[in-house]
C-alpha cells in the first residue's frame, strides 16, 4: 500500500524540539480548552469514519464489525479522557493539613516531552489509549508507531491537523524500536517514556540509558485488540505517571 519511513535518530531529535517548543504553550491553556480539543479529535476522527473503517479491514485483516466496534471505542477514548481535562486536579490534588496558618495545596502539573512506544495491537485504538492521557493534562508527545499497519497513524496525523491542537504538541514518527530505543531513552530533553509491550532488552535500554538524566519510565504489557476495547484499558491513572504533583504554600489571611 505505501512505503513506509523508518525514522532516524535525527527524526527523533527533531521531533523532541517541535514538542519542547509546543509543550509550554499547550500546558499554559486552560484544562477545559484542552479537553474541548480533544473532543474535537474525537469529532474528526468520527467524520473520516468510513475512510478509517475500510483501511482497518483491507490493511490490518479485520472483519466490518470489529472495524467499527475499534473505531466506536477509540472514538469514546477520545471524549472521555476530555471530559477528564478539568476534573483530574480536583481528584488527584490535595489540600494538606499542616501545623501553621498557611493554605497547603498539591496541584498536578505535566512533566513535559514524553515519548511513546505505541502497541504492536489494535493500530488504532491502542494510539488514541496511549495518546490521550498524555496530553490532556498539558504534556507534548512524540509517537512512535512500530506495526503492521502504520499507515492508520498518519491517518490520525491528518485528524489532529485539522483538530486545532498547536503544532508539535502530538508527533508521530514511523519505524522501528530496536533502532530508536537506545536515542529515546538517551535524549535529555525527554522527560518520561512509555513503553508499551517492552521486551526484557528493551527495558533494560531504556533503564540503563534514562538513569544518567533521572528520565520517568512507565512500562505496560501490549493486549490483544478485544482486551483494548475493555473499559479497564482506560483510567485517570494512566494520566498520572506523566504529571508531578507540587506543592504550594500561602498564608491563611485575616
Amino acid at each position: 500500500m505505501a512505503n513506509i519511513c523508518r525514522a532516524s535518530r535525527k527524526d527523533f531529535r527533531d521531533a523532541v524540539v517541535a514538542a519542547r517548543e509546543a509543550q509550554e504553550g499547550w500546558a499554559s491553556r486552560s484544562a477545559f480548552n484542552r479537553g474541548q480539543i480533544l473532543y474535537r479529535m474525537g469529532e474528526m476522527l468520527e467524520s473520516r469514519r468510513q475512510a478509517f473503517a475500510e483501511e482497518l479491514i483491507e490493511v490490518v485483516g479485520y472483519g466490518r464489525e470489529e472495524a467499527e466496534a475499534e473505531l466506536d471505542v477509540a472514538i469514546d477514548r477520545l471524549l472521555w479522557y476530555a471530559g477528564w481535562s478539568d476534573k483530574f486536579a480536583q481528584v488527584f490534588g490535595t489540600v494538606n493539613p499542616v501545623a501553621t496558618s498557611h493554605f497547603d495545596f498539591s496541584v498536578p502539573e505535566p512533566t513535559g516531552v514524553v515519548a511513546a512506544f505505541v502497541p504492536e495491537h489494535a493500530p488504532l485504538l491502542g494510539l488514541v489509549s496511549c495518546m490521550a492521557p498524555i496530553v490532556v493534562t498539558g504534556n507534548a508527545v512524540v509517537l512512535i508507531v512500530d506495526n503492521d499497519a502504520p499507515t492508520l497513524s498518519l491517518d490520525v496525523a491528518e485528524v489532529l491537523e485539522t483538530s486545532d491542537v498547536p503544532g508539535g504538541v502530538v508527533n508521530v514518527l514511523t519505524g522501528h524500536r530496536t533502532e530508536l530505543r537506545e536515542h529515546v531513552g538517551g535524549h535529555r530533553d525527554v522527560d518520561a517514556i512509555l513503553s508499551v509491550g517492552a521486551s526484557a532488552e528493551e527495558r533494560t535500554v531504556l533503564e540503563t540509558e534514562g538513569a544518567d538524566s533521572v528520565t520517568r519510565l512507565e512500562f505496560r504489557p501490549d493486549r490483544t485488540a478485544a482486551e483494548w476495547r475493555l473499559e479497564d484499558s482506560q483510567s485517570p491513572y494512566w494520566m498520572t505517571p506523566f504529571v508531578e504533583f507540587k506543592t504550594t504554600w500561602h498564608p491563611v489571611g485575616r
